[in-house]
């Protein structure tokens, strides 16, 4: 819950440094609804003694931790019925070329259909001419030198394969060097510091363990497991284990490839101030929370266009929140009263629960409750700022989409974390921030940085002066492809890329579903001058599938090193020549502005036509509809039937885009939801409202 005015003052404290121990066990794990797990450790190359050891620790783990294990080296096992018996698919050490093509298109099934995939050492020494595999695993075993001691360098702590394992884990094991970096498509989880063993070959960063998603399922593989050992070490059994639930789907986390990131904290509190009583100890680089009501807030610099990533966890039944968007002040009411709080506290009301835009605006609930681990497990949060639009991503899944339209407030400014009161009990960790520049994209619109992609083939993020977010997405050839899960298009009318050529061009298809999918449009890249002259090129969408899709570019061209794409931005509404004049609806009445009032929030109705200025409407093609030098909108962005339909002024978010549709009704594609004559009554004076699409009289217009 947002802070509740205390009758106290509001004093400063100092952080505390408190030092706590770093366990191994996660104890939630135990709570997981039952689920079923293939082990596979065919092997058709080198074959590791400690095939059994793993085998038998896996059973060991479900047996704790409410699994089921199958074990096989049969391979004849991978058929679709099968396969469809589990959650989780181990590769534990196999190596060399285990399926044939009819074993290897039910798996590709299997994970299409959302199965899950863990992937043990030599996991990465398997299947190399099976490009699907290739891409699943995220990189392939190069050489590796002699089993010796090495510092694992554990940099994310929120996903429940690492959250348990301290900043700097010292094992023995055979440390893999691998033929790419798996960093361009996955979510690193740990790397090897080179500088603690010999005979590294990848230098300052090699990926050890990551995540991903792919093809409609869900990846993690670790380097470790080489030695028997490792399978009686209770730190690598709760690494395996957290892996193993990720892939089955027990447990969330955000596992989209990053780069570009500042840390803004990951154990020094430099640049951070308290405001307001209580503190936060800092430990094992996690701030915990103490007392309050106050906040701890990033006071050395102020922020504009933004994405925002930090973990979270709470102890129980507990409160805590981010705030963004607030002028500096010593005051944490300064927040309150100017900014914005994204709630973290999952068993309030809806408008003031996880994910919400506190007061302001809900999550999703139930796509927030699909991504949200419990208390006692780690979240992550994205919060997005792009102008006054702030998406808000839980463990990776969108769950809010908010745009502010109060003047008095604003998305921009210092960023905070909020330490409720006695008993709240809430851990930070890894609170970083990439900056994406000055230009925000028009409201409404949605602009993706290219090299953020869900899933690719071919294509990896390459770091480019000049381009937003510091990175492009680079190498692009002939037959390439990127995918981007959960982007909404709904109201998507047109496509809009930023690119840079020195070589031959090319050409970009936009498909939904799949690589194969309809293509909704395509456009042509240019040689832009040079790899350092950026330039925009756009192409209109049609037969564009409203709500959230999986989008997948696809490059077409000839030769090699094609194009660079920076970002590109699915542009909404917009286009087409406004026509002017009544909008004529039920009983041929028309649509008029209550007293041809302008106040904000004043009642649109039908009425009589009388050619007045509260019935000249101007309409933009899927776009706006204004009269009175303002905008037809839906009360609070809202998509409940019977939701107030008003004048407002014109601020360019969804709320105010409609759109024609070939049965006459008008439609606000943010909502999915048309323009109705409440009741179903021509009466003079009866008030529109938003109601689900049905095609009745009542909501049939002649537009303009």
């Amino acid at each position: 819950m947002r802070m509740l005015r205390p009758a106290l003052g509001v004093a400063t404290a100092a952080l505390a440094v408190l030092f706590c121990t770093t366990t191994p066990a996660s104890p939630v794990s135990a709570a997981d609804a039952a689920y079923d797990v293939l082990v596979f450790s065919k092997t058709a190359g080198f074959r590791h003694d400690s095939i059994a050891a793993g085998t038998q620790a896996v059973r060991d783990l479900g047996a704790a931790n409410n699994f089921t294990v199958t074990a096989t080296e049969d391979a004849t096992a991978f058929t679709t019925g099968n396969l469809a018996r589990y959650e989780a698919v181990i590769f534990l050490n196999t190596t060399g070329d285990v399926l044939n093509a009819t074993q290897q298109s039910a798996f590709e099934s299997y994970i299409g259909s959302g199965g899950g995939y863990v992937g043990v050492h030599s996991a990465a020494d398997t299947e190399y001419n099976w490009s699907f595999y290739g891409n699943l695993v995220g990189a392939y075993f190069a050489s590796h030198p002699a089993i010796q001691q090495a510092n694992v360098k554990v940099e994310n702590r929120a996903h429940a394969a690492t959250a348990h394992l301290p900043q700097t884990w010292n094992r023995t094991d055979e440390w893999y060097n691998y033929t790419t970096n798996a960093r361009s498509t996955a979510r690193v989880l740990a790397t090897l510091d080179e500088g603690s063993y010999s005979g590294g070959s990848m230098g300052a960063d090699h990926p050890h363990a990551w995540c991903k998603t792919y093809s409609g399922g869900r990846a993690f593989y670790t380097g470790g497991g080489h030695t028997q050992a490792s399978y009686s070490d209770a730190a690598f059994r709760a690494h395996l284990l957290g892996g193993i639930r990720y892939a089955a789907g027990r447990s969330k986390a955000d596992c989209r490839a990053e780069t570009g990131y500042t840390a803004l904290y990951n154990g020094s509190t430099t640049g951070w101030s308290q405001a307001g009583p209580g503190s936060f100890t800092n430990s094992d680089a996690t701030l915990t929370s103490v007392g309050g009501l106050g906040m701890l807030w990033y006071s050395a610099k102020e922020f504009t266009n933004y994405s925002l990533k930090l973990d979270w966890k709470l102890a129980g039944d507990d409160n805590s929140g981010v705030f963004i968007g607030f002028p500096p002040s010593s005051d944490p009411w300064s927040a309150v009263n100017n900014g914005y709080e994204i709630q973290i506290d999952a068993t309030d009301a809806a408008d003031r629960t996880t994910g919400s835009v506190y007061t302001f605006k809900s999550a999703d609930i139930p796509a927030r409750d699909a991504a949200l681990n419990p208390p006692g497990e780690w979240n992550t949060y994205e919060l997005l700022v792009e102008g006054e639009r702030l998406q808000v991503f839980l463990n990776g899944s969108k769950i809010n989409d908010f745009t502010n339209t109060n003047p008095a407030r604003s998305l921009a400014g210092h960023i905070g974390i909020q330490n409720h009161g006695n008993g709240d009990d809430a851990s930070f960790r890894n609170i970083r921030i990439k900056e994406l520049g000055s230009n925000p994209p028009p409201p409404g619109n949605t602009t993706v940085q290219a090299e953020s992609f869900s899933s690719s083939s071919g294509v990896t993020p390459f770091t480019k002066a000049g381009a937003n977010g510091g990175q492009t997405l680079g190498y692009i050839d002939p037959g390439d492809w990127a995918a981007y899960h959960g982007v909404d298009l709904t109201g998507v009318t047109s496509f809009k890329a930023r690119v840079v050529s020195g070589g031959p061009g090319g050409t970009i298809q936009v498909r939904t579903g799949s690589t194969t999918g309809t293509v909704l449009g395509s456009v042509a890249v240019p040689n832009t001058g040079s790899w350092t002259s950026f330039a925009d090129v756009t192409t209109s969408l049609s037969t564009v599938p409203s709500g959230t899709q999986n989008l997948y570019l696809t490059f077409t061209g000839s030769g090699s090193g094609l194009f660079d794409v920076d970002d590109f931005t699915l542009v909404k509404g917009g286009g087409g020549t406004p026509g002017t004049g009544p909008i004529k609806g039920l009983a041929g009445k028309c649509l008029d502005v209550r007293d041809a009032a302008t106040a904000d929030g004043t009642q649109i109705q039908i009425y009589t036509c009388n050619g007045a200025a509260a019935q000249t409407w101007t309409v933009t093609p899927n776009s706006t509809v204004r009269a009175l030098n303002k905008c037809l909108d839906v009360s609070g962005g809202g998509s409940a039937d019977g939701t107030k339909i008003q004048l407002w002024t014109c601020n360019g978010t969804g709320a105010q885009n409609w759109s024609a549709q070939a049965d006459g009704t008008l439609r606000n594609p943010q909502s999915g939801k048309c323009l109705d004559v409440s009741a179903n009554s021509s009466a003079d004076g009866q008030a529109v409202h938003l109601w689900t699409c049905h095609t009745g009289a009542n909501q049939k217009w002649i537009l303009p």
